[in-house]
């Protein structure tokens, strides 16, 4: 059977497969990634890691400490002695199991992971953080992972992996003179803005790939996790090569001895005379393919408060739309190439009076490198507030948030309501010469003249039944596992409900929130009067690509700790349903009953709606609610042991023998 590239590496990354076996779409694999990475979340998951093995009779111990790799760079301007004891218990557990570790100041894990050499062809490297898929910019599966899975992978060196449908990107052409990666990404966004990408790998190529630089694909690859999906994979080609080489000569005069990461020149070598097994077979099929024509994009922004919709830069120009602050960081843009296109533009200039504008590299080593070229220097003259290399307001977290009433533009991935501070403010999403110009004008502009043209686009999507027309019948239910839940239900009449709206950043890493105060701040970026709501026991409903967004574990855990039996959406973000079944709480993909509940509620468009009782019956594999039934797709014999057993912490405890 011809295997698509996403196939081949999950396959590269899997064990106990059979002669002639593959980790084919749809296949649940148990797979041992070469590394995971956890950042600030690792304190999280250092309890969970010491748990599984309690009853055991056997000291806690990594499986493999050349797996693991701690990368500090979320909360990094919390210079409370909470964070930084916090941080410290880190470093003392990297060193006491020999796991490579890198302190705040050093840049934002991604990055840190590439620029340190963890990140290499043909590999699978997961992270327990959403923009995990940047790895796949060089031809290496990166896909997020969670909490939980990353103490099972410290204590067993594997997990479980559902390996998703397959879709391929063509691109076209060559970008025209000023449009980058990030324009790329907010066209696909906007452009294919259906779910046509959600949950799927995204496999580019195509003649425009030799033309976008390692910046531009590690730009592209990070945000097909807002377009939805759960990797963006680049081919290996002779621009990777290039940069490969390039790394590797830093690799041999800075190396760290005591590192995992790094490569030499060789081994580079030795995986282009392989590169031929790195490319999709002859005859792959994939779900859908997506054609973009890179001459014909300009630049766009996404928003406000969302990534699905776009505006060309005349339509704002022509709105006049002023801005307050204004954002250069993330780990989707702040590398070198971002911080050249926004010192071009700013250079002998100055920021307008009334804005912010927030400047933060990518890592310690990018900095430099701007520092040494001058880039750096036109940023501070032109009057931009540096941050130091972490995430920052990207999550909503340390100095320049936005505030009530506030309008900003910003080169970070995400722009959800609420998650750089005020939910009662607008973020829009651009590129980072976009970004720079705009904070010297005040208001959202072009650097350059670009003409309001179409983007010439298209797609074909594979035969596939709707979702909704799942057949009914028996279905087999594992012991443990509810025959059937009958409740009351709350309905969340709205799309794309992400992880912020469900539990908001701010609160993602304080630890010392007890399970009742987690519980308390459910959906307050939503909708804050729906614990007034919502009493216990009732099941959430709601629609499309529910959980999309940040993979914290919390917009899971604290929905049972709230007396969330079940949410059942119209489809949901493969992360959030990971989850979701690593701990316990049930999710069910009805798109009929959804369909009914949008029907009866027609004119609702946002808040917590009180709605009608439902039975979720687990053996015939409908919904029933008042008299009427509607099929769901029948949940998988891991899932559901999964939430039998309460989750895969249980499960792993079980197979370190804890019984």
């Amino acid at each position: 059977m011809a295997l698509t590239l996403v196939e081949k590496l999950a396959t590269n990354a899997t064990i106990g497969l059979g002669q002639g076996e593959a980790a084919w779409s749809g296949r649940i694999v148990r797979i041992r990634p070469k590394h995971v990475m956890t950042h600030d979340n690792t304190a999280a998951v250092i309890p969970k890691f010491l748990g599984l093995f309690e009853g055991t009779g056997s000291a806690p111990r990594v499986h493999d400490p050349r797996q693991p790799v701690f990368a500090i760079d979320h909360d990094i301007q919390n210079v409370t002695p909470e964070n930084i004891g916090k941080y410290a218990r880190i470093e003392r557990f990297a060193a006491e199991h020999g796991i490579d570790f890198y302190p705040a100041g050093t840049g934002i894990s991604h990055q840190v992971m590439v620029e340190q050499g963890y990140v290499t062809p043909g590999e699978m490297v997961v992270g327990s953080d959403s923009h995990s898929n940047l790895y796949g910019a060089l031809c290496c599966l990166g896909t997020p992972i969670v909490r939980t899975d990353a103490a099972c992978l410290w204590a067993t060196g594997t997990t479980w992996w559902k390996t998703p449908r397959v879709a391929r990107c063509v691109l076209k052409g060559r970008l025209r003179p000023g449009v980058v990666g990030k324009d790329v990404i907010i066209a696909l966004c906007g452009l294919f803005n259906r779910d046509e990408a959600l949950n799927h790998a995204v496999e580019f190529g195509g003649d425009g790939v030799a033309s976008l630089s390692m910046d531009q694909r590690m730009t592209i690859a990070n945000m097909t996790t807002e377009w939805g999906a759960l990797a963006g994979v680049f081919p290996f080609d002779g621009t990777l090569r290039d940069y490969l080489l390039a790394r590797a000569a830093y690799f041999a005069g800075t190396r760290r001895q005591d590192s995992q990461g790094g490569y030499t020149r060789e081994d580079v070598e030795r995986w282009w005379e392989r590169r031929g097994e790195l490319t999709a077979d002859d005859g792959a099929t994939y779900h859908a393919e997506m054609e973009l024509d890179l001459s014909t994009v300009t630049p766009h922004v996404s928003g406000p408060n969302g990534v699905k919709v776009m505006h060309s830069l005349p339509e704002m120009e022509r709105r006049h739309v002023r801005i307050h602050k204004a954002y250069l960081l993330s780990c989707v843009n702040a590398r070198l190439e971002d911080l050249a296109d926004a010192a071009s533009v700013v250079r002998g200039r100055r920021v307008a009076d009334g804005v912010e504008f927030y400047v933060a590299a990518a890592s310690a080593e990018v900095q430099r490198e701007a520092e040494r070229l001058g880039y750096w220097r036109a940023l501070l003259d032109a009057g931009a507030i540096v941050l130091p290399s972490g995430c920052g307001p990207c999550i909503g977290l340390g100095a320049g948030l936005v505030r009530d009433g506030e309008v900003a533009i910003s080169a970070t991935n995400r722009n959800f309501r609420g998650r750089m501070g005020s939910r009662d403010a607008e973020v829009y999403l651009a590129s980072p010469a976009v970004v720079a110009a705009s904070a010297i004008s005040g208001y959202i502009r072009a650097p350059y003249t670009y003409p309001d043209s179409r983007v010439r686009a298209s797609i074909r999507v594979g035969d596939r039944p709707p979702a909704s027309q799942v057949p009914n019948g028996p279905k087999s239910v594992v012991q443990g596992f509810p025959a059937s839940i009958r409740a009351g239900t709350v309905f969340l009449p709205r799309d794309d409900i992400d992880t912020d709206g469900i539990f908001a950043g701010k609160h993602t890493y304080n630890d010392a929130l007890t399970p009742e105060q987690m519980a308390a701040v459910i959906f307050e970026n939503y909708d804050p009067a729906f614990s007034t709501h919502y009493r216990s026991g009732e099941v959430v409903v709601s629609g499309r690509n529910f959980g999309t967004g940040s993979s914290r574990e919390q917009a899971a855990t604290a929905l049972k700790h709230r007396g969330v039996p079940c949410v059942v959406a119209a489809s949901f973000s493969e992360t959030y349903l990971r989850n979701a079944f690593n701990n316990g709480l049930l999710c069910v993909e009805c798109p009929g009953l959804v369909g009914a509940m949008h029907d009866r509620f027609v004119g609702v468009s946002g808040g917590t709606v009180r709605g009608p009782a439902i039975e979720i019956d687990f053996e015939s594999a409908v919904v029933r609610c008042e008299g009427e039934e509607y099929g769901f797709t029948p949940l998988s014999p891991v899932a559901q042991e999964l939430v039998a057993m309460g989750g895969a912490e249980s499960m792993t405890r079980i197979a370190l023998g804890a019984g």
